[in-house]
């Protein structure tokens, strides 16, 4: 199956990882992914504060351009795919806000593109399933907890996710490849990543809140899909020493990718030790 890919300016950042395992685990699953061409930035938490109308017209090109690409479109960073979901949802709905952006964009929806966060893709048919298969090294042992945070369940009309309060495929996804997921109450809290500039300290009280919580649970490290939730909760955890991963990491490590030491070495909190 073939998708298109937005990667997000964070792939080519602080989330260097996080595309890096992306890319590895589609291609070892025989999912095809293919860059959109001249995409830009989604304006981020910044432009719908600043603009309404460029707030939604920056992620409604990446849209257009996968429309025109025709496949659907995959969106590993959590802000990214929020954003575009809310430009498709703008067209859906019609009225001024979709002709304005038809009009300076130059371009009709046409409604034939999914947009897929990572926990959409894991949730179509036969993925887990296929997951479970290919396994190489098992991750008997590991204990992890799933955190969602904000914006890939909420909210539910961007969305459309009816387990915006308590969704289970990140789970479902680490323990198809051999990892324990423990079961907490935090996984859809807010961690902060929007207030980290200009409130630091409040983000590092949540992020240090749900570290403590995970550890109380007796997880070994949080399971995350979003570039923003790992880095701030793996810089603003208050000295905690505990390991954030990416689902992909996860999925990547028991597919025994090559080159997964170059991604525990873009960790703050170093995680190889979880897989010796």
């Amino acid at each position: 199956m073939e998708f298109s890919y937005y990667p997000g300016c964070t792939a080519h950042s602080t989330g260097w990882e996080f595309n890096a395992s992306t890319v590895g685990v589609f291609e070892a699953l025989g999912y095809g992914l293919t860059e959109i061409e001249d995409w830009n930035c989604c304006g981020g938490a910044s432009a719908h504060n600043v603009n309404h109308f460029v707030g939604l017209g920056l992620p409604a090109r990446n849209l257009a351009i996968a429309q025109a690409a025709g496949k659907d479109l995959v969106i590993p960073c959590a802000g990214c795919y929020n954003n575009v979901k809310k430009a498709k949802t703008a067209f859906e709905d019609g009225g001024a806000d979709a002709d304005r952006l038809s009009r300076v964009l130059d371009f009709a929806w046409q409604g034939r593109v999914e947009v897929l966060s990572l926990v959409d893709w894991l949730e179509r048919p036969g993925v887990i399933d296929h997951l479970r298969s290919r396994v190489k090294k098992p991750l008997a042992g590991l204990k992890v907890v799933a955190y969602y945070g904000c914006q890939l369940v909420r909210p539910q009309r961007v969305t459309g996710r009816s387990s915006f309060e308590n969704p289970t495929v990140l789970e479902a996804a680490c323990e198809a490849v051999g990892a324990t997921a423990l079961d907490w109450s935090y996984k859809v809290d807010c961690c902060g990543a929007d207030l980290a500039f200009g409130h630091g300290d409040r983000a590092q009280a949540l992020c240090t809140r749900l570290v403590t919580q995970a550890r109380e649970a007796g997880a070994d490290a949080i399971v995350v899909s979003c570039g923003l939730c790992q880095i701030n909760l793996d810089m603003r955890q208050s000295g905690m020493n505990f390991p954030i991963l990416y689902i992909t990491e996860v999925l990547g490590e028991a597919l025994q990718l090559p080159g997964r030491e170059k991604w525990w070495k873009k960790h703050i909190v170093d995680p190889s030790k979880l897989f010796r």
